[in-house]
């Protein structure tokens, strides 16, 4: 088994391998999804979350050993960039990749657990409390984000953690963090398509272009008729593919 250790969390290290070691039959399920699951370790006064991902088909294995980064090891190295750009993310502490002959079979990655409030859904589901304060600071986080050049391209209603400063100031943390490109400067339309997935509310479409124009200097006209027009597009997208996926599986019964 490879690993690696932040710095400041060497000294959990035998700690920490066990719960790897143990992962099965010990911790608490925080997330048993069809792909990954998490599950929450107590480790002297931190609580760990470890995320074990989905062991990879043939392809895969091979390239995760060869060509590619693991999606463990590239989850902790971005949060470390995030981190050293001033980026809300849990501490990132280990990863872990266990090969065989093959490739790479398994794979988890360590953070320290948050605790949040609420994520970026509770804002598209539910009528929550000082909702619009929140979304026009959520717009100026994901603005910080395209400034320093990164499109985090799951940036999606589940992956953005929020906790309450409880003073109506509030701070955001990217979890899921795979997928991510870094540049030295973004255009306007990679910052609009970045922001296409968050929600398919007009009016919360409305609020966010109002207050990513303040920020930005752009033209709130331009945009709201982009981001509109993205997201109108990608929810068409997916509400086919929904559907798509739907007609397949009736057809298999």
């Amino acid at each position: 088994m490879h690993s690696k250790y932040h710095k400041n969390f060497l000294k959990f290290d035998n700690l920490i391998d066990n719960c790897i070691k143990y992962f099965e039959t010990s911790g608490e399920n925080f997330v048993v999804g069809n792909r990954n699951n998490i599950k929450l370790f107590k480790v002297e006064d931190l609580i760990l979350n470890i995320k074990s991902f989905k062991k990879p088909n043939l392809i895969n294995k091979i390239a995760y050993k060869y060509f590619r980064k693991s999606k463990a090891k590239r989850s902790f190295e971005y949060a470390t960039i995030l981190l050293e750009k001033g980026i809300g993310t849990p501490s990132p502490i280990a990863y872990f990749e266990n090969f065989d002959a093959l490739g790479l079979n398994e794979s988890y990655y360590v953070s320290e657990h948050l605790d949040c409030d609420l994520t970026y859904r509770e804002l598209v589901e539910t009528d929550y409390p000082d909702a619009e304060n929140i979304l026009r600071q959520f717009t100026r986080f994901s603005y910080d984000l395209h400034q320093n050049g990164i499109e985090f391209m799951d940036h999606s209603p589940g992956n953005t953690l929020i906790k309450n400063n409880g003073d109506g100031k509030y701070f955001f943390y990217l979890v899921d963090l795979n997928r991510m490109k870094f540049h030295e400067s973004m255009s306007f339309e990679m910052r609009m398509n970045n922001l296409r997935r968050l929600t398919p509310r007009k009016d919360m479409i409305v609020i966010m272009s109002n207050e990513y124009a303040k920020v930005s200097g752009e033209s709130e006209k331009s945009v709201f008729e982009t981001l509109w027009a993205m997201t109108s597009d990608f929810q068409e997208k997916f509400s086919r593919k929904k559907r798509l996926k739907k007609q397949f599986q009736f057809w298999k019964k």
